[in-house]
């Protein structure tokens, strides 16, 4: 029996060590060809360092958990390149005092050069940056091709939160948590093609600013209590901001549209709580349709006199009236602005309901108010100045008492 039990005891061990032969003779011969290894931050001695040991070609950069301190920006000068965390447990903390930015993507030497020779297809995802108020950007990218950000939190930076200069072919970024940076929460110039979704923005100085640039798809994020200014967009067309919840801009504009922007649709969002709900300094062909304009304080929506040709319908300008002769806040937030006319034509406004007893629907100011389409508007409880609008078709507008509000 000892003799069989020895026999068999030695069989089962050459039988492992066969198998553990073969299982390493494949790692080392039978690669998928074309694979890279995974660069574990966690083996070298900086982050820098890991990221410098990337391959020309490209590769992926894994982060481990843990806070991981830096003085000057972490600096990636390859293109095809994934950098991912393992989420919030990933943070990375630009301690400089300089004015410096975390993190900054873009060629070594810097050069402006044709597409072809720029830096493509960018990941960075799922970790955490944040700076103080001397530090300089979270993450600054120049000149990348198709940029891609996603679940990536950034925070109390001293300047922008992401500043990207001529990240010009379809850069992407979503489902980011973009809080208290004291510029911008996104500065995008000479953007194209460019897709903003699902983020929330909090208590920036500006949410989005995004100029010279165009084909802006900014849908699905929540704006919340910034210091000054929503949405900013200047010098841009063919572009929509869609289903977003823009609120308690107190101290600014929900959305402004300015230099020479055109063919934009401002649709479907929620806009309340702001200064002024939508600036049209200077647009024209665009839609405003199909917007919740909650207890702006100042105006809903303004069309200023360098704006033109646009079309307003299917828009709510209302209080914070519950029916049944309610309100949620009572005397706070009793007025709602309209829209402001000045020195604008060729407008259409039709088909919105207008309810706030201590502002006015339309309210007609500056000179050159003419040529516009005015019809088919309810105005509950509420005055308007829209007939001041010379040359004008005013047509089927019905005025109601509506509820009186609560004393």
């Amino acid at each position: 029996m000892n003799y069989l039990l020895r026999t068999s005891l030695l069989f089962l061990l050459s039988g492992i060590f066969i198998l553990s032969t073969s299982s390493s003779m494949i790692q080392a011969e039978d690669l998928l060809p074309g694979s890279r290894p995974v660069i574990e931050a966690r083996n070298y001695k900086s982050l820098q360092a890991a990221i410098d040991a990337l391959p020309e070609e490209g590769g992926l950069v894994q982060l481990p958990p843990g806070k991981f301190e830096i003085i000057e920006p972490l600096r990636l000068t390859r293109g095809e390149v994934t950098i991912q965390g393992v989420g919030a447990a990933s943070w990375i903390h630009n301690t400089n005092q300089e004015g410096k930015p975390a993190f900054v993507i873009e060629r070594a030497d810097k050069k402006k050069v044709p597409s072809k020779e720029r830096l493509w297809r960018v990941m960075l995802s799922n970790f955490r940056i944040t700076g103080t108020e001397k530090s300089g950007h979270g993450i600054e990218a120049n000149w990348i091709q198709e940029l891609f950000l996603q679940g990536v939190t950034v925070s109390e930076h001293g300047g922008d939160g992401l500043h990207l200069y001529f990240c010009e072919e379809d850069a992407r970024i979503s489902d980011c948590l973009i809080t208290y940076n004291k510029q911008n929460g996104i500065f995008g110039e000479g953007l194209h093609d460019t897709v903003v979704s699902a983020n929330h923005f909090e208590e920036n100085q500006d949410a989005l600013r995004f100029i010279d640039g165009y084909n802006l798809c900014m849908t699905g994020n929540n704006i919340d209590d910034h210091l000054r200014h929503g949405v900013i967009v200047e010098n841009t067309y063919g572009s929509v901001i869609s289903g977003n919840m823009i609120e308690e801009c107190m101290q600014g504009t929900g959305v402004i549209l300015d230099r020479d922007c055109y063919g934009i649709t401002v649709s479907s969002n929620v806009i309340a709580h702001n200064g002024i709900g939508v600036d049209l300094k200077d647009a024209h062909g665009c839609a405003v349709s199909a917007n919740t304009f909650t207890v702006n304080l100042e105006d809903g929506l303004k069309i200023g006199p360098d704006s033109g040709r646009i079309t307003v319908t299917g828009n709510s300008f209302g209080n914070d009236y519950q029916g049944d002769g309610q309100y949620r806040r009572r005397k706070n937030d009793l007025k709602t602005g309209g829209i402001v006319l000045e020195g604008t034509s060729n407008n259409v406004i039709s088909g919105n309901q207008f309810s706030a007893k201590s502002a006015k629907a339309i309210t007609v100011s500056g000179e050159e108010n003419r040529q516009n389409l005015i019809s088919n508007n309810l105005f509950t409880a509420i005055e308007s100045e829209h007939a001041k609008s010379s040359e004008s078709l005013l047509e089927n507008n019905l005025s109601t008492d509506g509820e009186k509000p609560l004393e």
